[in-house]
């Protein structure tokens, strides 16, 4: 055991060394959107961005997918970074601040959990949506309209721990749902209510 957590904090030390944080490894809410994406999107035709890109796992999914239009876009520089070295476009960008155009698909592992006293900001710059958790969420679901095709979808990933989601614009499915320990992770597919 003392082992491990030493190992644990290596690999933390290592990866801050590198400008990296724990945080931004992909995580079991990451892998189900994942499995999510694999299943569901197989017209290679379409247009996708990624809100949040961080490790870049989402881009690496949709290209294994052999979508040919792929976006990212994350407000950590090191994510960005991190998503050009693997030879994807990625965007500096607060949500949509800098990105300009209209996708088929949007794609957004947000920040979901409700804010707690004691997270060091490393890690709640990734977890953390707000005091209820859907502040963020909120904010990407006003403008993600602006930038949806006729007809496009979001691709959304929350938490039973996320509280007070504004949904009252959007018709929504949900695609998946996996508890873990403390909480269940849903993703849903949202369309701008009265689009075809």
């Amino acid at each position: 055991m003392e082992e491990n957590l030493e190992s644990y904090a290596n690999l933390e030390e290592n990866l801050k060394e590198y400008g990296k944080d724990l945080a931004d490894l992909p995580q079991e809410d990451s892998y189900l959107l994942s499995e999510v994406l694999k299943r569901k999107l197989q017209d290679k035709e379409i247009s996708c961005l990624e809100i949040g890109a961080g490790s870049g796992i989402q881009l690496e999914v949709l290209e294994s997918i052999g979508i040919k239009k792929i976006l990212g876009c994350d407000i950590n520089r090191n994510a960005v970074a991190e998503c050009k070295k693997k030879g994807f476009e990625c965007l500096y960008s607060d949500l949509f601040s800098n990105v300009k155009g209209k996708f088929d698909i949007i794609v957004f592992n947000p920040p979901y959990l409700p804010e707690e006293e004691t997270e060091d900001m490393g890690s709640k710059l990734s977890t953390t949506g707000g005091k209820k958790g859907s502040e963020i969420i909120n904010r990407f679901l006003q403008q993600a309209e602006g930038h949806l095709k006729e007809g496009g979808e979001i691709i959304l990933l929350t938490s039973s721990l996320t509280q007070d989601v504004d949904w009252r614009d959007w018709e929504r499915k949900k695609l998946a749902e996996k508890k873990l320990f403390f909480e269940k992770l849903f993703v849903w597919e949202l369309r701008k209510k009265n689009s075809c």
